[in-house]
């Protein structure tokens, strides 16, 4: 399956649906073909970013079922009960939330500094329901879906860096493995003492998570 399918698989159904940085719109078909949503929202900063999807919805556009609106993030969308907002860093989706609101359910696909976000999510009082890894056979992609309130704890410096369902997950195993060979390699190139005795504390921690000896 490739990263859509697999992001739609955790989509649920809703009464708005809105689908942020929403590229070419795919999500938000899925959700309106299937009538998972009685109306989709699709936005992106860039306007001619946003014809992509517009011309994918435009016979949902005309029967009013879905709505364009060209705006950052989420300061132009209001009442939606479910946001997807995935394919940017995890600090761009922070700074997003900050500028508006944490939607009431969420689906969050960060393509990089997932631990700012998590920390973020929980530091506000979240729900996370799921924080998992998947992979589209190229890739890995971190996961984080959940709701605004209803906080369950607090996590760990592993859950918090690589996501606390992921820790039992086999991709997630392949993920690490593949992130120490690189840190590994590393050990070889010219750096200072210093640099050097935090790489290899790094390593150590993630051979420790790799092992399950940290959870």
């Amino acid at each position: 399956m490739d990263r859509i399918q697999i992001l739609c698989s955790y989509l649920k159904p809703c009464n708005t649906f809105a689908d942020v940085a929403c590229d070419h719109g795919y999500c938000a078909e899925y959700m309106l073909k299937n009538d998972l949503c009685t109306e989709a929202v699709i936005s992106d900063i860039s306007a001619k970013s946003l014809e992509k999807a517009e011309k994918l919805l435009s016979g949902y556009i005309k029967n009013g079922r879905c709505r364009s609106v060209c705006c950052d993030g989420l300061e132009k969308i209001d009442g939606a009960d479910e946001v997807l907002i995935a394919g940017i860093g995890g600090e761009e989706i922070v700074k997003i939330l900050k500028n508006s609101y944490i939607p009431e359910t969420f689906i969050f696909q960060p393509m990089k500094n997932a631990e700012a976000l998590r920390a973020y999510l929980l530091e506000n009082g979240c729900k996370i329901q799921t924080d998992d890894v998947f992979t589209d056979g190229k890739n890995y992609y971190f996961i984080i879906s959940g709701n605004s309130a209803g906080c369950d704890g607090n996590y760990t410096k592993a859950q918090l860096l690589y996501g606390r369902d992921s820790l039992k997950n086999s991709v997630f195993r392949e993920f690490l493995k593949a992130e120490l060979d690189k840190k590994q390699s590393y050990l070889s190139r010219p750096m200072t003492d210093e640099n050097r005795a935090g790489l290899e504390n790094t390593i150590e921690f993630m051979q420790g998570v790799l092992n399950g000896e940290i959870e």
